[in-house]
């Protein structure tokens, strides 16, 4: 039987519907461990084959590794491990696999909740009403029926919001250099440039992991050309969106919406102006998994371990190329 521990910051949190599952797979042979603890007890590793991990995990250095002689593969149950792999990490023949597709369930249904109540221009009657203490003049709005939805990247979450509003009376419209025509037919999507995108779109849903090549991605021009009552949705991470620009335009174009469930940095800077603009919606990151939503990870994690036992292959499995790509 395997030898197996944990080590994140909350073994309940992630692992509490599963935890008694898998130890009919594996041998857990030591109390959970944190990134802490754990580096107090290295002499713990040495008999570990696999590693149950999630967000707290240990830093995967050359220190670390070589107190884990054995190990064969790590069980990451949340979404990037960028904070936990290392380069002497890819240069020994472990596998590691992410819960990340678990965790962009919760992202794709707070962007879809989100897309469908802008197009009703939701937000602007909720937050006209609490200013003025009564029912304001109903204006117009661009409605749930041929507007239009951008969405920004069709990785992942891109696609799987593409399923989701597919469902509804609209028109999809993408930019993704990546993906081919092909992809984007099988999709209902229209794909067309990043400044048409923001142009024609009634609602625009940001979804682009946060790299070097997109960091600043979304530029104040990008907002100053956006139909009147169009709305600009952040998901993914702040420091893709030029938020200084941003904040002038919207500063502006009172009509302009933004939601942002991430910033750069987060949370914003005290005295930002972000926490006063009447037409900024801030939530403090709730887009990922919360709550009961984090034992979804856990349950991919263990469907994970059982095609590693049955020796299929990892359906989650992040090689190094891959992790270049994640957020």
């Amino acid at each position: 039987m395997l030898q197996g521990i944990f080590i994140l910051d909350d073994v309940d949190l992630i692992y509490g519907s599963t935890y008694e599952e898998i130890k009919n797979y594996v041998h857990i042979y030591a109390p959970p461990q944190t990134r802490e603890t754990i580096r107090e007890n290295l002499s713990l590793l040495e008999k570990a084959d696999v590693i149950f991990s999630g967000w707290g995990g240990p830093l995967l250095d050359e220190k670390f590794l070589s107190a884990a002689p054995n190990l064969k593969a790590i069980f990451y149950g949340a979404g990037t491990i960028k904070y936990m792999v290392t380069d002497e990490f890819w240069k020994r023949d472990i596998k590691i696999t992410s819960a990340y597709a678990a965790n962009a369930v919760p992202v794709v249904e707070y962007a879809l909740s989100q897309i469908l109540f802008s197009l009703k221009r939701g937000w602007h009657y909720v937050l006209q009403t609490k200013k003025m203490k009564r029912y304001g003049k109903k204006t117009e709005v661009p409605g749930g029926y041929g507007s239009t939805v951008g969405l920004v990247s069709l990785g992942m979450i891109g696609k799987k919001m593409c399923e989701k509003l597919n469902q509804f009376d609209l028109h999809l419209i993408a930019y993704d250099p990546y993906v081919s025509q092909k992809e984007a037919e099988q999709l209902n999507v229209e794909q067309c440039s990043l400044e048409e995108l923001f142009r024609r779109a009634d609602v625009v849903s940001l979804h682009t992991p946060w790299l070097k090549e997109t960091a600043g991605l979304i530029t104040g021009q990008h907002f100053a050309s956006m139909k009147e009552n169009a709305t600009f949705i952040n998901t993914s991470r702040g420091a893709i969106v030029r938020e200084n620009e941003m904040i002038e335009v919207l500063k502006k174009r009172s009509d302009l919406y933004a939601i942002l469930d991430v910033t750069y940095p987060e949370p914003p800077v005290e005295g930002s102006p972000l926490y006063e603009m009447d037409n900024v919606i801030l939530t403090p990151h709730i887009g990922g998994s919360m709550s009961k939503e984090c034992q979804r990870m856990g349950a991919y994690m263990l469907e994970e371990l059982k095609r590693y036992l049955n020796g299929e292959e990892l359906k989650w499995e992040i090689t190094e190329e891959k992790s270049k790509t994640m957020a």
